[in-house]
């Protein structure tokens, strides 16, 4: 059977969408298969056009984690690369992603978890353009517990779950220029541009003074918690 990976969701801030299944190329090799998943159409674009590294040709499908147009028992590897959070119903994702495992096959989710760096974004954006548009950046940290993801996990049927939590330090771009890139990749994007010139310009004076204390040679430093849940077929 052919190595394979799936790849559910991938959200990575900074627009670069489709990172984790690039990288999950370089380690299937040209004779496997990899598939990667978005529900959202302009996130699979940017990942499309993005270069690949040689191996395995990707398969791109706009869909949902819900139900996902792939067969059963099909990849060795199921990858929910910081997506889990926004699907509506994570316990029908969590069994399609055990569906298309092959027996024994792998699961590996990750989530992040809620930071006083991100708490600046959620207030500025509540102050400069509404609360609805802030309770984003509260949904992508809502799913870090662990006791629920073991639970979530085991209830969809798969075993050897594990949920692990670590910190791991990011350096980013300079606080302007990686608010921006964040907004852009994300579905703040749309109303962020429907604001006022003034409001807009409010909003990054908030978010970059905000950032100070992460600030380090010209750009930012911080430590994000993760939670990367575990499981086998």
């Amino acid at each position: 059977r052919p190595r394979g990976l799936s790849e559910c969701v991938d959200l990575i801030p900074g627009g670069r969408s489709g990172v984790v299944t690039r990288r999950a190329v370089e380690r299937v090799g040209a004779g496997g298969t990899v598939a990667g998943l978005d529900i959202n159409a302009a996130m699979l674009d940017v990942a499309r056009s993005l270069a690949s590294t040689a191996g395995a040709p990707i398969r791109w499908y706009e869909s949902s984690a819900e139900a996902m147009p792939l067969p059963d028992e099909t990849f060795d590897v199921v990858l929910c690369q910081l997506g889990l959070q926004f699907v509506p119903d994570k316990a029908a994702a969590l069994r399609e992603m055990r569906r298309v495992l092959v027996p024994g096959g792998r699961l590996l989710a990750s989530v992040p978890g809620p930071s006083a760096f991100f708490d600046v974004m959620d207030e500025a954006i509540a102050r400069h353009v509404d609360a609805e548009t802030a309770a984003f950046v509260r949904l992508v940290f809502s799913l870090y517990d662990p006791e629920r993801l073991e639970a979530l996990a085991r209830d969809a049927g798969f075993r050897d779950v594990s949920v692990r939590t670590y910190a791991k330090t990011l350096r980013l771009p300079a606080p302007a220029d990686f608010f921006w890139q964040y907004v852009q990749s994300t579905p703040l994007a749309a109303t962020v541009a429907q604001v006022s010139d003034e409001r807009r310009a409010a909003l990054e004076r908030d978010v970059v003074a905000g950032w100070q204390p992460w600030a380090v040679d010209g750009g930012i430093t911080y430590q994000q918690n993760v939670a990367v849940t575990t499981g086998r077929r």
